[in-house]
């Protein structure tokens, strides 16, 4: 492999454009992110000439602990060596009810796990769960929220974007974050399964009200439907509770969707926890028995992964010193607000941040703004995430599509340098944008040419 990569190593964007997402590369070269990177190790990328970048990323939240943790490879290289008898399906393996074991002691009011291969796919096993279970067909779920791209998660994600094209759906119904009313409307039907609920919004980093996910439970079961928590990038550790939903006092969600961290980066998992009845429903018989099933889920080498990156939360101490620097980073940002017009918020909850820009109050930086916006709202969060990378190899991203918010969520083991050095960064290129047009002048000629190129 490493000769492969060696003799063709250089022609991955070649590669990409003709036989795979021919956007993809289209799109790093207009916005200048065509980085060729060689090597990656903990929160570090790495180029041909050894220069460092900074993951703020994390693959979207995959890499919790970090890029090749050596206790996680060990644990996939012991388990590779052992020979298992791996999937066989008529035989009970010991790794997946060990990591069963040890995920539901994190959520102890649960009782039962299914393991597939992806966050989609968590999420579509609570679907499905839920409408057994329940015997209702309807999921409400959040305006705004992200669940995945399969047909049923695509039916409840809250982002038309993704869904223009894909129709006919699954006849689910949004319902606004925060909005009891409009929960209890839509239950009042009675033919509500369940509502599907991101404790934070991954899109926009929006934070569900205090209180809110308490009263949507206590809602959902006087209506005989449930709660889905869809802790696929929020749950263990993310947000400086093991799960999103610890954060408020009494939410006990009937099922859970996990992903993502599990992985350690390495191999892909997927988890749907839930309650024992729920469960009793859907295998309700032997013949029932692969009713729901997934031909990867439960292999040895995703357990392994599962069962050390759990292992390394626990030992470590991650979600402690996930709630310690998320507290720093976010007071080191909010101290800024008054300094500059353009950013108009920061949220977030440990190591999940989001940077939300707003108009400026100045005339002078009004009118730049306001070009920007006439062009495509959410240039400005790209105009500061390109020189992010561009001039100070830090690795971000804009936080979904026409919307004026950085997403910060890199690897749960970052510390208060890692976070000094975005801020300085940060600040660096928020001094420039408010002090004229030059920062705006330079993003536009860098699309400019670059879109000049592509149709070249």
């Amino acid at each position: 492999m490493g000769a492969l990569l060696a003799a063709r190593g250089g022609e991955a964007y070649q590669l990409h454009a003709k036989y795979l997402n021919h956007q993809l590369p289209r799109m790093l070269h207009t916005i200048g992110f065509d980085k060729t990177y060689t090597r990656a190790e903990g929160a570090h990328f790495y180029d041909a000439e050894g220069n460092d970048y900074l993951d703020m990323l994390a693959g979207f939240g995959i890499f919790a602990l970090g890029r090749h943790h050596p206790v996680v490879r060990k644990a996939i290289e012991d388990v590779m060596e052992l020979d298992l008898p791996n999937l066989t399906r008529f035989h009970c393996e010991a790794l997946p009810g060990l990591l069963a074991e040890k995920l539901l002691s994190h959520a102890p009011h649960l009782d039962r796990v299914f393991f597939g291969n992806s966050g989609t796919e968590a999420v579509e096993t609570a679907l499905k769960f839920a409408r057994c279970a329940t015997g209702k067909s309807r999921i409400l779920y959040n305006t705004h929220s992200f669940h995945g791209l399969t047909t049923g998660s695509l039916s409840v994600n809250g982002d038309d974007s993704f869904r223009k094209g894909f129709s006919p759906l699954l006849p689910d119904t949004a319902v606004p974050l925060g909005d009891l009313d409009a929960l209890e409307r839509e239950l009042r039907r009675g033919d509500v399964a369940a509502l599907i609920v991101e404790p934070i919004q991954g899109h926009g980093v929006h934070i569900a009200p205090d209180g809110y996910l308490r009263a949507a439970q206590d809602l959902l079961h006087k209506h005989k439907a449930l709660l889905i928590a869809d802790e696929v990038q929020t749950g263990i550790a993310r947000t400086g509770d093991f799960w999103a939903y610890e954060h408020e006092e009494g939410v006990e969600p009937d099922l859970v969707c996990a992903a993502k961290a599990l992985s350690g980066g390495y191999i892909p998992v997927g988890a749907t926890l839930g309650k024992d009845w729920i469960f009793q429903k859907v295998y309700s018989s032997m013949d029932r028995v692969l009713v729901h099933s997934a031909s990867f889920g439960s292999n040895a080498q995703a357990m392994a992964a599962g069962l050390a990156a759990l292992t390394v939360i626990e030992n470590e101490g991650i979600t402690e010193h996930v709630r310690r620097t998320g507290d720093y980073f976010r007071g080191r940002l909010a101290a800024l607000k008054d300094r500059y017009e353009m950013l108009a918020d920061v949220r977030g909850r440990g190591l999940m941040i989001g940077i939300e820009f707003g108009r400026p109050k100045s005339l002078k930086l009004r009118t730049g703004w306001t070009a920007l916006q006439a062009a495509r709202k959410g240039l400005f969060a790209q105009m500061v995430v390109v020189p992010l990378l561009q001039r100070h190899r830090i690795l971000t991203q804009v936080s979904g599509d026409n919307i004026e918010v950085i997403k910060l969520i890199p690897p749960l083991i970052v510390g208060e340098k890692e976070a000094d050095r975005f801020v300085d960064a940060f600040t660096s290129i928020m001094d420039e944008a408010h002090a004229g047009t030059g920062l705006m002048r330079d993003f536009g000629r860098t699309l400019i040419k670059q879109a000049v190129a592509n149709r070249g």
